[in-house]
């Protein structure tokens, strides 16, 4: 039996405003539709509720890369690299949550988006704009003038951006969270891109690692549990249309406030979860 027509259009509506949110701020959105997914059903398992939020993450972020890809702000060849390298910890992810119940699942997400949120606070200052420190990691530069003709300059470390990424694949699509919510403040912390590039870049990865987890539950009959296809397409169609908006409110923002922004929402979050455990 399908969704009635008001959840479906409450779906929607959810999705439009994830993905408008997600989108502004590079992070896919998953950040916050886990955590509302698992408020808003409490008896479904962390499985399937990771599964439909990696369905609309997926998406939102195809729907966000293509926005950005006109605005010219994605850093194409280091995102293949860095999308190519999360793919077995999406994989692994996706298939180690069928193990975890509830119980454990809850306050392992509101901590991480705690963590998240004080990360991106104490590290404010040096976020926006961050140079990257001399390191062993060999680097390659990159320049990219966007359709507005603002120059961005900076080096990548590829291969510690790789190494992370397997990381942030694995744990992204075990929370359901999509990664860029930890993809981002990465990106521009740890190796050295400006954040406008960092949230674009962060798009496109995320279309390849939610992907790939959304065609492992596919594999593994996880949506073939409750409704749990016709939620994330629901959910999916919300997503697509608030990208677009999300991906033009944030050519009207500075990089400080988004991570504001980013960090606001993650702790108000982390705060709802946590008081419902």
């Amino acid at each position: 039996m399908g969704l009635d027509f008001g959840t479906a259009v409450l779906l929607v509506l959810l999705g439009f405003g994830v993905g408008a949110f997600g989108t502004l701020v590079g992070a896919g959105g998953g950040f916050i539709l886990t955590p509302v997914l698992l408020l808003l059903y409490p008896h479904d398992s962390p499985k399937l509720l990771t599964a439909i939020s990696l369905m609309a993450v997926f998406f939102n972020a195809a729907s966000g890369t293509a926005a950005y890809a006109r605005q010219r702000r994605t850093d194409f060849r280091s995102g293949v690299v860095f999308g190519i390298a999360t793919v077995p910890g999406a994989i692994g992810g996706a298939l180690l949550v069928s193990h975890v119940t509830r119980g454990v699942f809850d306050p392992l997400m509101g901590a991480t988006l705690a963590i998240l949120a004080l990360w991106l606070i104490l590290a404010g200052k040096r976020l926006d704009g961050a140079k990257l420190r001399e390191s062993r990691w060999q680097t390659v530069h990159r320049q990219l003038i966007d359709a507005r003709g603002k120059r961005y300059e900076y080096d990548v470390p590829l291969l510690k951006g790789a190494v992370l990424s397997l990381g942030v694949g694995f744990f992204s699509s075990f929370l359901g969270i999509g990664g860029g919510v930890i993809h981002v403040p990465l990106l521009v912390a740890a190796l050295g891109f400006p954040t406008h590039i960092a949230t674009a870049t962060s798009h496109f990865v995320l279309a390849v690692m939610a992907g790939t987890g959304t065609l492992t539950h596919l594999a593994a009959g996880t949506f073939q549990h409750g409704h749990g296809l016709r939620r994330g397409a629901a959910l999916s169609v919300g997503v697509v249309a608030g990208a677009q908006l999300g991906a033009r409110v944030s050519l009207r923002l500075s990089g400080r406030i988004i991570q504001w922004l980013l960090a606001l929402a993650l702790a108000a979050l982390a705060t709802r979860l946590l008081l419902s455990v």
